[in-house]
């Protein structure tokens, strides 16, 4: 069992090695010169201009969570249509006929998607127009 993992170990160890020699030569080989556009602090080319603890709107908050939760559950797809064939036969070798399973349950899980867009739609969390 353990002659499985000996490549996975190999692997991470090489790349923490490759890792760690790469940091160590840019510490000691890197030039030192610091200044003072080099210590000031860099916000996606702008200046940053103001107090960093600026209040956002909770909108924006909203906004976000609602994304993370499309998203991820978007993902899901992918493992389903995957395993979509599995999913559909009642038999393991599929012979002797094709069940509805699959495709039934990931339209229960779309009609959960859409009905949670409509409700945040409706509840104008999001506003396309």
């Amino acid at each position: 069992m353990e002659v499985d993992y000996a490549p996975v170990l190999i692997a991470i160890l090489f790349g923490l090695g490759l890792a760690s020699a790469f940091l160590i030569a840019a510490m000691t080989l890197g030039p030192k010169r610091a200044s003072a556009e080099k210590l000031a602090p860099f916000e996606c080319g702008s200046e940053p201009i103001g107090s960093p603890r600026v209040r956002f709107s909770v909108k924006f908050y909203q906004v976000a969570i609602l994304f993370l939760v499309f998203d991820i559950e978007t993902a899901f797809l992918y493992p389903w249509a995957v395993l979509f064939r599995q999913l559909s036969c009642i038999a393991p070798t599929c012979a002797t006929g094709v069940s509805l399973f699959g495709l039934v349950e990931m339209l229960v899980f779309v009609l959960v998607l859409v009905t949670a867009l409509a409700y945040a739609w409706r509840k104008k969390a999001i506003g396309w127009g």
